[in-house]
């Protein structure tokens, strides 16, 4: 089945296999002359990264590349990729990859123009105000990951190198013009990445589903989302050239991160300080505290979670849904909790204090307290 389609919610998507081929007239369609491409070290190499500057220099847009950024970017990769943008006279960017490319690109192309530190625009309030718009670079987006969602995302998460503090740098103008999914760029991820990946994809719907806000339109699109992943990601997983299920966790993936407009919670908040300190993958760190996150919000949101296994598919009610998601991360290899990720559990005090201060705390079900989130901690390792 070759699944072709074009969206224009909430960005413009060109959705299908070849589509790259594409990509010069989506940065003309946003006035761009002379783009910067923006990956990551490991993708640079690589063919498909070299197809889309091909496709770029054809139709005599050039051939720039920055590349130099961290698996999980921070404020010196930002920096250097302002001085890239800048010294090439460039005036749009392509932000390629997987989430650390998205999110690096998008937040150069924010703040190229800008005259203030980057931590001046944090998502916090109305911080995002701050901002100069009118200065702020077109961005393409090319996923080349079917997990972070970041594609269609209006923020970026950018490391502070010194206190090791993952912190979302948000202006509805990060939502790139175009976005292309072409689910051929991910025929060549590693079983580990699809997995991740895919496991922050169903993270996000997870979360999104589960947060005690009102948003029902996110709260629909969440639980399609998660019945994409439950049907297509074991595909994808055994079979990296399955296209249909390549095609189908890039829909998923977009569908996670226009859902947590509605909310993320506890599997986030401490991921993230767990990737912060240890450079852990986050989505296969979400999945491995997944487990002990359900139990822990169980009481609030249990009669939620009935109503999603039945649509599903999942018998059992929420018990049924638990063991799922024990089956899934069996059958993607995902390590069975913190320890066998490698980790130690000696710094548990710290983790939670950075937990309950991270931005995704508030969404979740259950308060969190650093009495309750010390012992979350302890239960997923």
């Amino acid at each position: 089945m070759n699944i072709v389609a074009n969206w224009s919610y909430p960005t413009a998507i060109k959705m299908g296999r070849g589509r790259i081929k594409e990509l010069a007239d989506a940065c003309k369609s946003l006035g761009m002359k002379k783009p910067l491409l923006i990956t990551d070290r490991g993708l640079a190499p690589m063919a498909i990264t070299q197809t889309a500057l091909e496709v770029l220099e054809e139709a005599g847009l050039g051939r720039a590349l920055f590349a130099d950024v961290d698996p999980n970017p921070n404020e010196k990769n930002l920096e250097a990729g302002i001085k890239a943008y800048k010294d090439g006279g460039h005036d749009g960017v392509v932000a390629f990859g997987g989430g650390s490319g998205l999110d690096l690109g998008k937040c150069v192309a924010f703040m190229a123009g800008q005259t203030r530190p980057v931590w001046d625009f944090e998502d916090i309030g109305d911080w995002w105000t701050r901002a100069n718009s009118d200065a702020i670079a077109p961005i393409v987006a090319v996923p080349t990951t079917a997990g972070t969602g970041s594609e269609v995302g209006r923020a970026s998460v950018i490391t502070n190198s010194e206190t090791h503090v993952k912190k979302i740098i948000f202006h509805p103008k990060f939502l790139p013009g175009v976005v292309i999914c072409d689910p051929e760029l991910t025929v060549g991820m590693p079983k580990m990445i699809t997995a991740g990946t895919g496991m922050d994809a169903f993270a996000h719907c997870l979360e999104a589903y589960s947060s005690p806000f009102y948003h029902p339109m996110s709260q629909g699109i969440a639980l399609e989302g998660m019945r994409l992943v439950k049907e297509f990601l074991p595909r994808a997983y055994h079979d990296g050239t399955d296209i249909e299920a390549r095609t189908n966790m890039m829909s998923a993936a977009a569908m996670g991160a226009v859902a947590f407009q509605k909310g993320l919670g506890a599997i986030h908040a401490l991921s993230h300080p767990i990737g912060a300190v240890y450079n852990t993958h986050h989505g296969m760190t979400n999945a491995v505290v997944m487990p002990p996150v359900l139990k822990f919000n169980r009481h609030v949101i249990e009669d939620r979670i009935e109503r999603a296994a039945a649509y599903l598919g999942i018998a059992g009610g929420f018990d049924g849904f638990y063991d799922y998601v024990l089956a899934l991360r069996a059958e993607l290899n995902v390590p069975a909790d913190l320890t066998a990720m490698g980790i130690a559990n000696d710094r548990i005090d710290e983790l939670s204090a950075m937990a309950i201060e991270d931005p995704s705390a508030g969404g979740n079900p259950v308060k969190m307290t650093l009495e309750n989130t010390k012992q979350l901690f302890a239960d997923c390792f």
